[in-house]
């Protein structure tokens, strides 16, 4: 189990090494995200996380604007 939500777990997580991505990819992840709560793009996050849920490749974190939680789903056009 890993954390989600930044303060919540689920079963069948698994972490994933965010910080092992090259700097350039953490750094675009990091700057291209969407807001639910603002309802905006590109805010930025911080405080990320790594993981895989139901074989779904997650990247969560906090809106640098608002500090709600924001995610980022990857798909194989992202790696």
């Amino acid at each position: 189990m890993v954390q989600h939500s930044l303060n919540d777990t689920l079963e069948g997580m698994v972490a994933r090494d965010f910080e092992g991505r090259s700097n350039e990819d953490k750094a675009d992840f990091l700057k291209h995200t969407w807001c639910d709560h603002c309802a905006e793009a590109d805010l930025g996050m911080d405080q990320p996380i790594e993981y895989e849920y139901k074989g779904i490749v997650t990247i969560e974190g906090r809106c640098l604007v608002c500090r709600q939680p924001v995610y980022t789903e990857l798909t194989d056009d992202s790696f």
